[in-house]
């Protein structure tokens, strides 16, 4: 059987996890940690490549809902056939695509998501509400960072915008965190990087047993700090 066909068929099996959060947050570090736990695989960035399959969804779903459905079958009509585009399907094609490309799944994975730190979409609730529905039962870590140190870091700090950007992009992240109540999970790096044990309680909400020598050795490990 194909590879493609075996990770379309193990997504009902496999769990999701994704990292919400902004740049230079120490969300590299926090991937680490999660890929530490058995079976988790979180891929890095992808600079928001998810997002335009949730475009092309959406571009798709708002054609449907406008065009008469009666009209649009008819062959002399421009929109020929939008009303028929079957979108439970896209969502599926979708999610295997994910899988197949961007996540890889291998054979001992259990739980697979990604990291990123591109969550200042305008319509960033119905992003995530897509996601939810690509992925069933996704869960969604929301980490935050000391806003200073964070602007003093990388590109913000090259930005005189860059606090006020860095605010808004946080009020979301975290809105979404509240509307997703029980499927979200939050974080703080200055607090879980000064004491890992803070780190428990997200193990233990995702299931996992909490290891704390496994926990105090990736912190031990140089990171990336790009993310």
């Amino acid at each position: 059987m194909p590879p493609s066909r075996d990770r379309d068929n193990r997504g009902d099996e496999l769990g999701y996890v994704f990292v919400v959060t902004y740049g230079r947050s120490g969300s590299t570090l926090l991937m680490g940690l999660l890929n530490s736990l058995p079976g988790y695989l979180l891929r890095g960035e992808n600079r928001d490549a998810a997002y335009h399959l949730f475009r092309f969804h959406q571009t798709l779903a708002a054609e449907k809902e406008r065009t008469p459905a009666q009209a649009s079958r008819m062959r002399t009509h421009p929109f020929f056939g939008i009303a028929d585009v079957p979108l439970a399907r896209a969502e599926a094609g979708s999610r295997r695509m994910l899988l197949e490309t961007l996540l890889r799944p291998k054979p001992d994975t259990r739980v697979t998501g990604f990291k990123e730190i591109r969550w200042a979409q305008p319509d960033l609730p119905e992003y995530v509400a897509w996601l939810r529905r690509v992925f069933p039962g996704a869960r969604f870590v929301v980490n935050t960072r000391d806003h200073a140190a964070v602007l003093r870091s990388g590109w913000w700090a090259e930005d005189p915008d860059a606090g006020a950007k860095l605010a808004r992009i946080e009020r979301g992240i975290l809105a979404i965190a509240e509307q997703l109540d029980e499927a979200a999970y939050r974080v703080h790096y200055d607090e879980w990087t000064a004491d890992p044990t803070v780190l428990r309680g997200l193990v233990e909400w995702l299931g996992e047993t909490w290891d704390e020598d496994a926990a105090r050795a990736v912190l031990a490990r140089r990171h990336s700090t790009s993310g």
